[in-house]
This record gives structure tokens, C-alpha cells and sequence, in this order.
């Protein structure tokens, strides 16, 4: 049985790569009925009828996989952000890099639009993160080498809001890709959908990226929440200072002695972080241990 991987999925179909060839397939029942659902990036095992017709029998084993975006066996998640319109909330930043840090993947913030707005906003809250941070300007080109050499070798997927930029990008690192890019309301500061499916492009090199449709901080609500007992330890700028606080349980909320809190205070850790985990751990609270 052939295995190839999958590059784009769309409307229930999955094209699948094998070789130099691309098999357009469904999948099995034998999967519906597992609730396995194939992703783009999936290495599969496929069958092939006499139309020419594929059908996913197997999904191979993954590295990690995703609920948003829908992807999996990625080696780094490319966040999208920007100061212009749309002005990112750092918040939906910081739930998409806890989830990628927890299925042991890394992390790249991209700041782009900065020939239209260049502030410090976003490279100040992710200094100490350790996470790569890249602006970048598809007009002018500025940075684009710089994402590409992130990028290099690595199976890559862009995600971020509506308008930041994705798909212009994606062109200027590869004007092949002929990606469509969408203008941004002014009055509602969003961009247009111009992604509708998830889709994997050959940057060549060993480098695959994976375009994925932009959305709002309320569509983040569909990710599964992580543990609140791991939350700490997907934020790496609180590495240094887990273990010595004065109780071995430490929520480092409002306990005494938190080495987490103290770090606050003394600007190792960004506020804006450190919020957006008080928001995470208070969201994880609300489910029991067997619901996660």
C-alpha cells in the first residue's frame, strides 16, 4: 500500500503526495467510525481504485497534531502578529505557543506590517520567552530572509488573525505560490478570509510551510485547554524560577514566597505574559482533570 502525505485538505477531500504525483482521496469509514480525522501534514497509507480515486486506510504516527490550526507533525508554529490594522491581541499569541510548547514544538513570533506601524510592543513581551522574534514587511522584503532562515528545514505552519499578512508572506518567500491576498476593513480593523482550507507549499531544501485560514481571539475557544499543573512549564520564561518557591504546589497566583511572582516583579517576566497565564490556569480550572 502506497504512503504519501497529505498537503491540502479541502471540503473532505485530502490530496495526498507520493512521489511526484498527487492522489486526490476520502477518508476510510473504517477511520470516520475511529473518529480519526486526517490532517494536513499526516503521513498516510493509502489505497487507489481503478478511476484513479485514493482513500486514506492509515494515519502514521504523528509527532503532534493540532485542533487550531488543523495540523499536524509540525516542527515550528509561525505566529502572524502586526501592529497595523489588525492589531494583534497578544493573548490569542500566547494560547497558540502554549500549545505549541506543550506538543513540544517551537515557537516563532513574527511581527509584520512594520513598514506601515513599527513599535516595540510585541518583541518587548516575548524578550525573555526564548521564542525567535522576526519583523518582517512583505512590501518592502525587510526580515523575509530572516523567516526563511527560521523556517529552513522545518515543516512550518503560518497562523495568526485574519489580515496580518499570512498569504503575502507566504509570497514574498516564494512568488510561485501566487497565494490570493485579501484586503483589511478599516472599519472593523479585520482582513478577509482569503485562506479557506489548510494547505502544505515545497519552499525545496527540506523546508515545507503550511498556510492555515485566519480567525479571531474567539475562535481560540475551540483548543483544548492545557492542564493547569503543566501551564508552567509552557511558559519557558518561567523555567528558571520553578522549583524555588516555597511550596512544592505552587500556583505562583497569590501564594507567598512564589520565586514566579517575584520574577514579576523585577521585570523578568512581561505582565502581559504573566496575565495571560493567570487567564489560561483560571480557564483550566474549570474543568476536571477526566474532561482534559
Amino acid at each position: 500500500m502506497p504512503e504519501g502525505l497529505i498537503v491540502k485538505a479541502l471540503s473532505g477531500f485530502y490530496y495526498v503526495r507520493c512521489g511526484d504525483g498527487i492522489t486526490e482521496c476520502k477518508g476510510s469509514g473504517k477511520l470516520r467510525h475511529k473518529g480519526h480525522s486526517p490532517l494536513v501534514g499526516d503521513r498516510v497509507a493509502f489505497s487507489v481504485d481503478h478511476t484513479g480515486k485514493g482513500r486514506i486506510e492509515q494515519i502514521l504516527p504523528r509527532k503532534n497534531a493540532f485542533v487550531r490550526p488543523a495540523v499536524a507533525n509540525i516542527d515550528a508554529l509561525i505566529c502572524m502578529t502586526s501592529d497595523a490594522i489588525p492589531v494583534t491581541d497578544t493573548y490569542l499569541v500566547d494560547r497558540l505557543s502554549v500549545t505549541a510548547v506543550h506538543n513540544h514544538c517551537e515557537v516563532i513570533i513574527c511581527v509584520n506590517k512594520v513598514d506601515e506601524t513599527r513599535t516595540d510592543r510585541i518583541p518587548e513581551i516575548y524578550a525573555n520567552t526564548g521564542f525567535p522574534v522576526i519583523c518582517t514587511s512583505a512590501e518592502t522584503g525587510e526580515g523575509v530572509e530572516g523567516l526563511r532562515r527560521a523556517a529552513a528545514g522545518k515543516i512550518c505552519a503560518f497562523t495568526g488573525d485574519s489580515g496580518v499578512g499570512k498569504s503575502s508572506i507566504l509570497n514574498a518567500l516564494n512568488p510561485g505560490f501566487s497565494l490570493r491576498v485579501g484586503e483589511v476593513s478599516d472599519k472593523l480593523g479585520r482582513g478577509r478570509h482569503t485562506t479557506r482550507h489548510v494547505e502544505l507549499f515545497d519552499l525545496g531544501a527540506g523546508t515545507y510551510l503550511i498556510d492555515t485560514p485566519g480567525f479571531a481571539s474567539f475562535d481560540m475557544e475551540a483548543a483544548e485547554p492545557v492542564k493547569r499543573g503543566d501551564l508552567q512549564y509552557d511558559f519557558p520564561e518561567f523555567a528558571p524560577y520553578l522549583g524555588e518557591c516555597r511550596f512544592n504546589d505552587c500556583a505562583h497566583l497569590k501564594e507567598p514566597e512564589c520565586a514566579v511572582t517575584w520574577a514579576l516583579e523585577m521585570g523578568k517576566i512581561h505582565p502581559k505574559r504573566y496575565r495571560s497565564y493567570q487567564m489560561m490556569y483560571e480557564n483550566a480550572s474549570k474543568y476536571k482533570e477526566w474532561e482534559l
